[in-house]
């Protein structure tokens, strides 16, 4: 049996947080109601495409159910207060005050349902000096100093490789509905969140933040996080003009490969601090500038080194790991991202159908 089997979301959240909490709900047996505005959600619209749906959309949005409804109409908001008294979770994403000028506050729906676990999920939370300024994942990321140390090459931060924050708020809401669901079969009543994607990223900062949590200077640049820059912890460039990664900075990984370099007068540099670590970092950036990066790879498989070559999705979606786990799946004609949340108890998982659009909005 599914985990979640029994479980109805009212899920009116759109873009990144909120479908990737639902989707992995749906995807664990839950029923999830997504409710999409007259003509659909935008999303529907972003390409690539796959056989007729966008890839975004379906990987977010798989399992679930569609209904289109004006939330302003008399007769929509009749829809979504039905819905509302057999529901167990509801999840909306819009700006902070929105839901209350809707009729569908914390206070107005837990008066349909006293059961249900409502969750908001905004960029900065419903209080605070934040709270009314618009924002998407990259200005949640400039703002929380996230994004100060993804440095590009002129010192220029860079636009990220993936919606950190976004991310980390669908993860966290997830965690926390489920915690509400857990406590409501204590208590029952149900309960609210206020999730918000800054609150949300600031634990994933933790480690690369450390000094700056303690009072003390920020890290300068990505290179800096945990460990200063160590030359164990660093991204070198290969004869080919592509790059690989030494990810473990234990003295066990560098005596094996110094010694297999011949090195290992430098073994004394891994462990001093990152800043009298120049004479290890010239020597493994000279290094590595001499072969390529296939090259590094076949030479390291019998070294027990923490090292890996630094792959396009492209190619880190063709290695046999991905296979041999089942982490893409194709069903019909598209292909999914597998639920990283995997039960033993559970059937093999296979995706759910992909709502079509809706003609007729309600």
């Amino acid at each position: 049996m599914a985990k979640l089997e029994g479980i109805t979301v009212v899920d009116l959240t759109q873009f990144l947080p909120g479908p990737m909490l639902s989707v992995m709900m749906a995807d664990h047996g839950a029923r999830v109601i997504k409710i999409e505005p007259p003509g659909g959600e935008p999303v529907r619209d972003q390409g690539p495409f796959e056989n007729g749906h966008s890839v975004w959309f379906a990987n977010l949005n798989r399992g679930k159910e569609s209904r289109e409804i004006d939330l302003k109409s008399p007769d929509g908001k009749a829809a979504l207060h039905a819905l509302i008294a057999g529901a167990d979770v509801f999840l909306e994403g819009f700006r902070p005050g929105v839901m209350a000028r809707l009729g569908f506050s914390y206070a107005d729906v837990s008066a349909i349902n006293p059961r249900i676990v409502y969750c908001s999920i905004s960029a900065f939370g419903q209080t605070g000096a934040l709270a009314h300024h618009p924002a998407h994942d990259m200005a949640v990321q400039a703002l929380a100093g996230f994004l100060s140390v993804n440095d590009g090459p002129d010192g220029t931060p860079v636009v990220p490789g993936a919606a950190s924050a976004d991310m980390a708020a669908g993860l966290t809401a997830l965690s926390g509905v489920l915690m509400a669901l857990l406590a409501r079969e204590r208590t029952g009543r149900g309960d609210y969140l206020d999730i918000a994607m800054f609150d949300s990223l600031l634990p994933w900062c933790a480690h690369t933040a450390s000094g700056a949590i303690a009072g003390g200077p920020a890290p300068r640049s990505a290179s800096q996080r945990s460990l200063g820059g160590a030359g164990f912890y660093q991204v070198y460039r290969t004869s080919d003009g592509k790059h690989v990664v030494l990810g473990g900075r234990e003295l066990k990984f560098a005596r094996a490969l110094l010694t297999a370099l011949d090195r290992s007068d430098l073994l004394p540099f891994v462990e001093a601090e990152a800043g009298e670590q120049g004479p290890l970092i010239a020597f493994l950036r000279e290094t590595f500038a001499q072969r390529s990066r296939e090259e590094w790879v076949q030479w390291m498989a019998d070294k027990d080194v923490a090292f890996a070559p630094v792959l396009d999705f492209r190619e880190a979606f063709d290695q046999p790991h991905i296979a041999e786990r089942g982490l893409i799946i194709e069903a019909d004609g598209r292909h999914h991202i597998a639920p990283p949340i995997r039960f033993a108890g559970e059937a093999r998982w296979q995706p759910g159908a992909v709502p079509e659009r809706k003609t007729k909005p309600r």
